[in-house]
């Protein structure tokens, strides 16, 4: 009896000890999933940065005079607003190569505007749409459309039933769903449409077909009819699709971040910023002046009415001339004459007492405030011990001079010295110092000789300018 009752006990403790070993088996394996639909977010919570993936075009991406602007970076900016983070942009063409680095947690979100299918919902998290769209077919006007006198002359060269494309080559963005749209209406109208898959963006493509390189691609509608203002001489009232959903994109199981940026948008949509963003770039008359003018990235490839006068004024610096150029936009935003409340003038915001000092005052012509500017940068960067010998750390002292004065800077540097940090590294060393040096701990402290400063002011100076200046760099040539 006792060897029963004590076999019992055994056989009991076993079972309690695989169940609990199961049951916390299943905990770890739920908290892993968990864990798993959080990263993204919390990443970007931590790091308090989104890493978004969009195209460059006349609708996602774009300078205009000197601004960065576009529908998706606007959105994108709105979001990061809302979550409290900065939005670090990388340009990608490739669609396919997009979704690589979404898998690969190299960027946080695909804002390039996908069309969603049930295809890509298989790999992909889908936000809730922010556009719906159709396909349209882009053909080109006949030659001088200017000059038919009614619409049915023009209508008479345009392809509107799409059994009309049997026989054609239609050329389309590599791994764009317009390449199984186009495979799918072949079928539907039993006949054959050359597909051609191209390296090449769609609003690429969409030049090439208003330049008479090739005669048809496909876009969305949305994109094509901003692209008419560019471009008036194409077509894009042939529907190839049903009504489609766009939308934004994670990695697939990445729900918290999805659900985040849903209910976010939810809330936007029903703002009046919303609408106003909306006409800024699909209705409003503004839109049309932005594509006609040269300093548009898109379609002029120029900043400013100065970039030859800046391109050379920074080799005085030894600078790329766009770094400058966001200095100026900064400043100034292109304006000669603006004056600020304190007395600054001009181009680059200089004080009379420095323009002074080169022989300047405000008659000086936008060339002479620039090359003024240029210099008193050299003068600065020539205060600066050489022992700060990386370029791109010295630039941003300089930077940090020329808005607080390169006293406060020296403030800064004896400041990291004396608590252990590197006072020649700007990033995470001595600016962290200029940002505090509002702060009465550190403006009393016996390093400090020039006293208070805002020096948020400063920090933010520095980083967007040299933020500005990569966006530049992406979207003009040297």
């Amino acid at each position: 009896m006792l060897r029963s009752l004590t076999g019992l006990i055994v056989l009991l403790l076993v079972i309690t000890s695989c169940g609990s070993g199961a049951s916390k088996k299943q905990h770890q394996t739920k908290d892993k999933l968990v864990q798993n639909r959080r990263s993204t977010l919390d990443s970007i919570l931590f790091r308090k940065k989104l890493r978004a993936a969009t195209d460059y075009g006349s609708v996602s991406y774009l300078i205009y005079r000197g601004e960065p602007i576009g529908y998706q970076y606007e959105l994108l900016q709105n979001l990061t607003s809302h979550l409290g983070v900065a939005l670090e942009l990388i340009i990608v063409k490739d669609i396919d190569k997009s979704v690589e680095m979404l898998n690969n947690g190299e960027i946080d979100l695909i804002a390039m505007g996908l069309t969603v299918t049930t295809n890509r919902m298989r790999t992909l998290e889908f936000t809730t749409p922010i556009l719906t769209t159709r396909q349209m077919l882009v053909q080109r006007k006949p030659d001088g459309w200017q000059q038919m006198k009614t619409a049915d002359e023009i209508e008479a060269y345009l392809i509107r039933n799409q059994i009309d494309l049997a026989g054609k080559t239609i050329y389309v963005q590599k791994g764009s769903i317009y390449v199984q749209r186009l495979n799918t209406l072949s079928d539907e109208i039993a006949d054959t449409i050359y597909v051609m898959e191209e390296d090449k963006d769609t609003e690429e493509l969409i030049a090439a077909v208003a330049q008479g390189e090739i005669d048809f691609t496909v876009t969305d509608k949305y994109i094509g009819l901003v692209n008419t203002r560019y471009y008036p001489n194409i077509d894009v009232k042939t529907p190839i699709s049903f009504p489609q959903k766009i939308a934004w994109a994670t990695k697939k199981g990445q729900t918290a971040l999805t659900d985040t940026i849903n209910q976010w948008f939810a809330g936007f949509k029903r703002t009046l910023l919303s609408r106003l963003l909306y006409n800024k770039y699909f209705e409003n008359i503004r839109a049309r002046r932005i594509a006609k003018s040269q300093y548009n990235s898109f379609s002029g490839g120029r900043l400013s009415p100065y970039d030859e006068e800046i391109k050379k004024a920074s080799t005085i610096i030894g600078w790329d001339w766009r770094v400058l150029a966001s200095l100026i936009y900064q400043e100034s935003e292109f304006k000669p004459k603006v004056r600020s409340w304190v007395g600054a003038y001009g181009l680059m915001q200089m004080m009379p007492v420095t323009l002074e000092k080169y022989g300047l005052d405000t008659t000086a012509s936008p060339d002479q405030q620039i090359t003024a500017g240029a210099r008193y940068l050299k003068y600065l960067d020539r205060q600066l011990p050489a022992e700060i010998a990386d370029s791109a750390e010295r630039m941003k002292f300089v930077l940090a001079s020329y808005n607080a004065g390169i006293g406060h800077v020296f403030d800064g540097r004896r400041l990291a010295r004396k608590y252990g940090m590197n006072p020649n590294k700007w990033t995470g060393n001595v600016d962290h110092f200029i940002l505090n040096l509002s702060d009465k701990e550190f403006y009393h402290d016996t390093a400090v000789y020039y006293g208070y400063l805002r020096g948020e002011e400063t920090y933010k100076f520095v980083n967007e300018i040299l933020e500005r200046a990569e966006q530049y760099k992406h979207l003009i040539g040297d």
